[in-house]
């Protein structure tokens, strides 16, 4: 066991501040080793290995050169003091060939034509018309239980890509020579531009975009808006123009979507209403329907991924079967999707009297809003229920891990991001309470952490060339 004492300056919060004035101390290196020599005991890793997995140092230096050179606020530790987590989480070489195995298996079963029928009939009508593109990097998240992991989740504009690699370029090697990254943290930047670039080229061809508009509402109040500057220098410093822009600073001039006058050829979509309704997104739904601008993710790729309605077919051996599913996916994805169903009014009384085993989630929602456990259910907020679009899921309790000697664990999830089949980086999120919302003390993304038996995996480039 690990003595607690050697971490005694540690504690449940983490203090950037103090971290980036003086060298905290290192767990005992034997007795990590130790610890990690049996992939069986990841999960002992996880709660009593206190060592520190990331150079805050070095994070906070390059997050504030990127942000001040472009006359942004640089106070990271002040504005986003949990957006970090100081230590990593241990996850086995089994449970990241499984979540990899998942990737693959989903990206089978969506090119299935019953898979397309099904899903598109509950989708909303813009989601009929297909650009011609999966729709960008996907995250799939899991928990991760005694069984294995369990797919929670899946999201088409998942953030944290590019901060998590600036994490994973960040982090400290923890118990070096036995553990390492599953992938290469270095190498995410050019993936994640190669999947826009293929975007792009699968939507509008060879030609490359001059204008990429960077959207979201308000874009400057959201908790991750230092990410959208990390795209758009990403973008500029191959050469693309880049703007960050709200919905309605776009226009239509000709039939062609604008900003400021200029013409946007390519739009990387962070808006939550996955459907374009809102008024506010007029002139980019109307663009995106006429073919005069290429988008990702589209709403096609929502109602094909991320619709957690489609978790209760990709679940489901028998529709699998029927559909024409191969045997990898047919072994793999029953078993790791939780048994999840959509609430009507024939099941509620089944799935009330059932709830304190149950998840309730929006089947459009995104981030965890609206989203319920069963046993914190009152009655006003299941007869709201009733008036939406609702799943239930068999609740997979998430992993802990340890933060500090003495303190309380936090709930861990993984997050796998991926594009056209492809696992291209792991991070975790700790946090406490229901969800994952960054205001843990001593949670937020954490870099993820695998036995070196396993040779690192390399991004990759989703098959666009980077200019």
């Amino acid at each position: 066991m690990i003595d607690a004492s050697k971490s005694s300056r540690l504690s449940l919060g983490f203090d950037h501040n103090a971290a980036m004035n003086e060298q905290l101390p290192f767990i005992d290196s034997a007795d990590c080793a130790t610890l990690c020599a049996a992939p069986s005991l990841f999960d002992q890793l996880n709660r009593d290995c206190i060592c520190i997995g990331v150079d805050p140092t070095a994070l906070h230096r390059e997050l504030e050169a990127v942000l001040g050179s472009f006359g942004l606020p640089q106070a990271w530790a002040e504005s986003h003091p949990h957006l970090f987590a100081a230590l990593p989480v241990f996850v086995s070489r089994g449970h990241i060939e499984t979540m990899a195995s998942v990737v693959k298996a989903i990206e089978h079963v969506i090119a299935l034509a019953a898979y397309r029928t099904a899903v598109l009939a509950w989708a909303p009508q813009i989601a009929s018309f297909d650009p011609g593109s999966p729709g960008g990097l996907l995250g799939l998240d899991f928990h991760l239980g005694p069984d294995g992991p369990r797919l929670i989740e899946i999201n088409t504009n998942p953030g944290g890509a590019l901060l998590n690699a600036l994490l994973g370029r960040a982090q400290r090697a923890c118990i070096p020579g036995l553990t390492t990254a599953p992938t290469d943290a270095g190498l995410m930047d050019q993936a994640v531009l190669a999947s826009l670039l293929m975007e792009w080229q699968l939507q509008r061809g060879s030609l490359l975009p001059h204008l990429v508009a960077i959207v979201d509402e308000a874009p400057t109040r959201q908790y991750l808006y230092p990410e959208f500057v990390m795209y758009r220098e990403l973008l500029r410093r191959h050469g693309f123009r880049a703007e960050i822009c709200a919905p309605e600073e776009l226009n239509l001039q000709a039939g062609r979507l604008s900003l400021n006058g200029e013409a946007v050829d390519l739009v990387y979509n962070r808006l939550t209403d996955f459907a374009l309704q809102q008024p506010s997104q007029a002139a980019l739904r109307e663009s995106y329907l006429g073919g005069g601008v290429a988008l990702s993710p589209h709403p096609r790729a929502h109602a094909i991924y991320a619709d957690k309605r489609n978790l209760s077919l990709l679940g489901n051996r028998e529709f699998l079967t029927t559909a024409g599913a191969g045997r990898v996916a047919l072994e793999v994805l029953p078993a790791v999707v939780p048994t999840t169903q959509l609430l009507t009014p024939e099941n509620r009384p089944a799935l009330w009297e059932n709830r304190r085993k149950l998840f309730f989630k929006p089947a459009g929602g995104f981030g965890s809003r609206a989203s319920y456990r069963g046993d914190k259910l009152t009655r006003r907020v299941w007869d709201e229920i009733g008036e939406g679009v609702y799943v239930a899921q068999n609740i997979v309790p998430p992993s802990e891990r340890q933060v500090a000697s003495g303190g309380d664990r936090l709930k861990v999830d993984i997050r796998c991001y991926a594009y056209r089949g492809q696992a291209l980086l792991y991070a975790a999120r700790m946090y406490q309470g229901q969800t994952t919302n960054f205001r843990t003390p001593g949670g937020g993304f954490a870099p993820v952490l695998t036995s070196n038996a396993m040779a690192v995996v390399t991004a990759g480039h989703p098959g666009a060339a980077v200019p």
